[in-house]
């Protein structure tokens, strides 16, 4: 079989790395491509830094980043800043009276502190003094205007991600405007303005309740994600825990702030038509504005303890009958994460070995995948599959085990092997295909340790040999290091018809893509529907085989509901 490592993934993404005075790094890549610029930022934070308390504060800051500076967002900022210092005066009040609410709920005296009758007498008074403060200060707003100044001066794909190990920014200006950039981004780091915090704090439950609670599955691979960490902060979820969202003040807020948002723990990147002297100037000339962080950045030291034995997870949910076994393996870069991917695309899609296998051979199954997923501090090798109507959980089950088996104890053929290599080297040849895919392969590098991988990372996997498949197979898939969830259809459920275009998904992905398309069904601002599409198109570009199928039917449905809110009046 023709091998194309020998020169797809040999080709190198030219970075420029940098460090500023005050500590930030900058990484630029050159590409006169088009007249575009990609900018982006990744702050080194995410759910694992947080603490118990405070789940979700990490991606609640991604949403308080667009609330905009003394000149952004307000008409009169005097009086908004007055209006915030008022607010929090009457916040430390109401939460004197949830610690009372609270103690009523640990004695008995009330069922759900959440409810309106369980709220005392001066927490009603409190709050509707509150409501007060927030009636006036949404008439000194001027809402959305961050997004208003870029998209005028032609910018596109503005959004923001956080996961478990990072927050990234990022938006695609025309090239004469990098110095708009960099003074926007520049200023919403140096003079930030968290304007309407707990009413952006109310909309992150919510997104919680549209994610995780409203959705078949949600619930359930939450709790099963919890149950699969024993130590580490991967335990908790990115969006946060239901009572922690609501108990998050303003002042943690900025505590949080000044410790992680850091110059020294901030990298920024710029890939596209300029020339990196000028840029390095420009950039240093903003950013520099920016005082350098007075005490270090703390990493996360809690290390996974070892699994001494199989976890079993059981639950009755409104979908299909499905296995999930998981599997703890290593961090990014790790020098087994290599072969580990090498397995998961041996293993997955329609030519890998448990399609085969388990629908196509057994007829055990209606589909079934695999995904290996190496975080910054640790890493998991999912398998799932989807029970066929007449077999039993125990059969799939047994069926996945199998073919790890065949691959621990028999050779892997070459022709097998060298296929799996190709599609990784026609990757690394595909992400060079876009100014704005190469930007978010970076902030993905960088979030996670290293940006240089994306250029070391082709000849790794071409280097694996089929010896080292097996080894980890036998190494990392133990019944001890193993946690099993096993689902069962709800009695009186029925099962609800599949959705035509989940029909090739595995079981992994099904759940994420059902609550991205209840999502996109919920939106109701074109605009930020477009943004979102703009985005997405360019992650496709990235060109990740993997998440092709799942990206181009989240790119239908957003196409959908956007012609479907143009028809509305």
């Amino acid at each position: 079989m023709f091998a194309l490592g020998c020169t797809a993934w040999a080709q190198k993404i030219p970075v420029v790395e940098r460090t500023l005075p005050n500590g930030f790094k900058l990484l630029l890549v050159e590409r006169h491509d088009e007249p575009r610029v990609a900018g982006g930022w990744v702050a080194h934070v995410g759910s694992a830094n947080e603490r118990p308390g405070i789940t979700g504060i990490a991606h609640l800051f991604e949403h308080m980043m667009f609330k905009g500076t003394p000149t952004l967002g307000t008409k009169d900022a005097a009086r908004d800043l007055a209006i915030i210092a008022e607010q929090e005066k009457l916040r430390d009040g109401m939460r004197a009276e949830e610690a009372k609410m609270r103690a009523a709920l640990r004695r008995g005296d009330v069922e759900d502190i959440t409810r309106p009758e369980a709220r005392t007498e001066r927490y009603r008074e409190l709050e509707e003094q509150f409501k007060k403060l927030v009636e006036e200060q949404r008439g000194l707003l001027v809402k959305n205007e961050f997004d208003r100044i870029y998209t005028t001066a032609g910018a596109t794909k503005m959004n923001a991600f956080t996961t478990e190990d990072m927050t990234g920014y990022f938006i695609e200006v025309p090239s004469n405007k990098l110095e708009l950039w960099c003074w926007m981004e520049s200023e919403r780091l140096l003079r930030p303005v968290f304007r309407e915090f707990y009413a952006e704090r109310d909309v992150v439950f919510e997104e919680r309740r549209m994610r995780t609670e409203s959705t078949p599955t949600g619930k359930f691979n939450e709790q099963f994600n919890a149950m699969f960490w024993d130590a580490h902060p991967y335990h908790w979820p990115v969006i946060g825990w239901p009572s922690d969202i609501p108990a998050i003040t303003k002042r943690q807020a900025d505590d949080f702030y000044s410790l992680y948002y850091q110059p020294q723990n901030i990298t920024l990147l710029l890939v596209g038509d300029f020339k990196p002297a000028d840029a390095e100037a420009m950039v240093a000339r903003y950013f520099g504005r920016i005082p350098k962080g007075s005490q270090p950045t703390p990493e996360v030291t809690t290390l996974e303890i070892q699994s001494v034995a199989e976890k079993r997870y059981n639950a009755e949910a409104e979908t299909n009958p499905q296995v999930d076994a998981m599997w703890r393996t290593v961090a990014f870069g790790h020098k087994d994460s290599y072969a580990l991917e090498v397995l998961e695309q041996l293993l997955n899609g329609r030519t890998g070995r448990l399609y085969k296998g388990l629908v196509l051979g057994r007829q055990v199954a209606t589909d079934a995948g695999a995904f290996h997923m190496a975080k910054k501090w640790a890493g998991f090798f999912d398998l799932s599959a989807e029970v066929r109507d007449g077999k039993t959980l125990e059969d799939v089950e047994k069926a996945l085990y199998e073919e790890l088996e065949r691959i621990a104890k028999e050779p892997i053929p070459a022709e097998e092997l060298q296929k799996v290599k190709n599609n990784f080297a026609a990757a690394e040849y595909r992400r060079l295909t876009s100014t704005f895919g190469i930007l978010y392969q970076l902030i993905q590098a960088e979030g996670l340790g290293d940006w240089s991988e994306i250029n070391n990372a082709g000849a790794k996997f071409q280097a694996v040999t089929a010896e080292d498949v097996q080894r980890v197979v036998l190494k990392y898939f133990t019944k001890e290091n193993r946690a099993v969830a096993r689902y069962t259809r709800k009695p009186g459920s029925g099962g609800s018809e599949e959705d035509p275009d989940l029909a090739g998904l595995s079981n992994e992905q099904k759940p994420m893509v059902r609550q991205f398309i209840g999502r996109i069904r919920e939106m109701k601002d074109a605009a930020q529907l477009k943004g979102m599409l703009t985005g997405m198109q360019a992650q496709a570009a990235g060109g990740d085989p993997k998440r092709q199928q799942v990206q181009k039917i989240l790119l239908r449905r957003i196409e959908a509901r956007i012609a479907e809110l143009a028809k509305k009046p």
